[in-house]
């Protein structure tokens, strides 16, 4: 009997444990900021970049935003060749 007992102690630990862990990771996603990246602009400029696949609309990034271009990027902004991994099109 004593094998039985320690089975559903073990049991009833692991299902405890299981609702704990379950618990933490609910209440870390819930505390988790908003995004806060800026979303691809649908406008004109940048409206024939939603038709293309991301690897190849993230070629012509550059041609705007370099620093000599019409909108570089700020200083500290993150590396320049995934564009579309963070400034996702809606």
């Amino acid at each position: 009997m004593d094998t039985s007992d320690n089975k559903k102690k073990n049991t009833l630990l692991y299902n405890i444990l299981f609702v704990a862990v379950g618990a933490g990771i609910l209440i870390f996603l819930a505390l988790a900021p908003p995004e806060s990246t800026v979303k691809l602009p649908h406008d004109e400029i940048h409206e024939k970049f939603f038709s293309m696949h991301k690897k190849e609309a993230e070629k012509f990034c550059t041609s705007c935003h370099n620093p000599d271009g019409d909108k570089p990027l700020p200083e500290g902004h993150p590396p320049k060749y995934r564009c579309l991994f963070c400034h996702k099109r809606k």
